[in-house]
């Protein structure tokens, strides 16, 4: 952690996994804000950065085992590890607590009326989301790929019709940041997803989803904001500069 001041906390993510758990015990955003610093980030939250470097520096006393380290991953198999984990939970996971917010806000909504905003929330994020997961899926993944093999093969990739990579990516980037602030919306309507005391098991499991999905939704972003789509573009540039 020696770096602490210069880098951001998405880099310091990407670097090792495990000053995740350290960033979200402190409510601070790793993966949409993870271009900030982490006293940027302290100073925004209202944080108190003694308190995460001592977190932080805490962790390279640790002994956890051997760590996933994403950031040394080749980019198709990054690539495959999201579609194949995060991109699965979503579509697996999006139905599910959709049927949940819809149940839970008819029986609780007059009680509870916030859970009809959660409902409507999550509604418009389920949309969103498949939409997006199909458009990485579909158009900049498959790219990324190509850029890779290109490399391997020591041959020079063609233009997409969409251009460059920075334009899709842009556009991924924003519609993270779209489907993080649905999840704080619905963080916040549901007192950090906590419970009433007259909730119903249905109740607190939509709850429990919705804290799992949002914790899922923090290191699908992340993998991808600060370690995937950086990589990319970094690519794209040396092979499109080495084209005679």
């Amino acid at each position: 952690m020696n770096q602490l001041k210069n880098q951001t906390i998405g880099q310091l993510v990407a670097e090792d996994y495990r000053t995740a758990q350290v960033f979200r015990s402190f409510n601070l955003d790793f993966c949409c804000g993870g271009n900030k610093t982490v006293k940027e980030a302290c100073k925004d939250r209202g944080v108190d950065y003694q308190e995460v470097q001592q977190a932080l520096r805490q962790l390279d006393e640790k002994q956890n085992g051997a760590q996933d380290n994403y950031n040394q991953w080749s980019l198709d198999f990054l690539i495959d590890y999201i579609v194949n984990n995060h991109h699965k939970f979503s579509r697996n996971k999006l139905p599910e607590i959709g049927a949940y917010t819809k149940k839970v806000a008819s029986v609780h909504g007059e009680n509870h009326p916030e859970l009809k905003q959660i409902y409507h929330e999550f509604t418009m994020l389920h949309g969103e989301m498949i939409n997006h997961l199909d458009k990485e899926e579909e158009i900049l993944f498959p790219y990324v790929k190509q850029l890779v093999e290109a490399r391997q093969q020591g041959r020079k990739p063609d233009r997409p019709d969409f251009g460059q990579a920075a334009d899709p990516i842009a556009m991924m980037e924003q519609e993270h940041d779209d489907a993080g602030a649905a999840m704080r919306t619905i963080r916040e309507l549901s007192d950090d997803f906590t419970p009433p005391e007259d909730a119903c098991t249905t109740y607190q499991l939509l709850f429990e989803n919705l804290e799992a999905f949002e914790r899922d939704l923090h290191k699908h972003v992340h993998l991808e904001n600060n370690i995937l789509f950086p990589k990319a573009l970094q690519l794209e540039k040396s092979l499109y500069q080495n084209r005679n």
